[in-house]
């Protein structure tokens, strides 16, 4: 097929990419590490709301 790239293509885009964002690729790259980060801590931190805090309403306590 004409319109996939092959691999001495890839090589040459891969290598232009890193021409033209070589410079901002470390702090994009540090930027996804303190995201995913606070992204764990916040589901853990849930995980443990939902594991400590007691139900509101209990079974068979319902007003009618």
């Amino acid at each position: 097929m004409p319109g996939i790239p092959g691999g001495f293509e890839l090589i040459i885009l891969a290598f232009i990419v890193l021409l033209l964002f070589g410079k901002r690729i470390p702090g994009a790259m540090r930027s996804l590490g303190q995201s995913i980060t606070e992204f764990k801590k916040g589901v853990s931190d849930t995980s443990k709301d939902e594991n400590s805090s007691t139900p509101s309403e209990t079974p068979g306590s319902s007003e009618a």
